[in-house]
């Protein structure tokens, strides 16, 4: 008779332990904190060639030189897409771009109808967007 209340008190022990870990388990979360920042400045195209986005502003006597890769997006005034061939000289347009050390990355590139009234405009802006996801026991 003791050794079966032994192994009742051994198993309502674990089965107690695991019915614990099962709730501790379900309520553990991940989080994940995607912070994007980038700065605008609008323009003229000074030159378009491969890679490489040239934009004149009335802030810099010389044009500003940045990167582009096949995921930089170009879309109109309006935010629909538009082809990489409407982009030439003279055209104004705003750039979303990103520091990586001496080099600016664009990101997003603007293509606008008419020139802003101050093509100088430098703006900048942090989103900043977290996401939490409950795991599965």
């Amino acid at each position: 008779m003791k050794k079966l209340s032994l192994k009742c008190a051994r198993i309502v022990a674990l089965c107690g332990a695991m019915a614990v870990a099962g709730v501790a388990g379900a309520q553990a979360q991940t989080s994940t904190q995607t912070t994007t920042s980038y700065t605008t400045s609008a323009g003229t195209v000074s030159e378009f060639t491969p890679g490489t986005i040239s934009v004149r502003t009335t802030a810099s006597p010389l044009p500003i030189n940045y990167t582009y890769s096949k995921t930089t997006t170009y879309v109109d005034e309006n935010g629909n897409p538009v082809s990489t061939e409407v982009v030439r000289s003279g055209l104004p347009v705003t750039v979303y771009y990103t520091q990586s050390g001496d080099q600016m990355i664009a990101s997003k590139v603007v293509v606008r109808r008419a020139i802003p009234t101050d093509d100088s405009t430098v703006i900048k802006k942090t989103t900043t967007t977290t996401t939490t996801t409950p795991v599965a026991p």
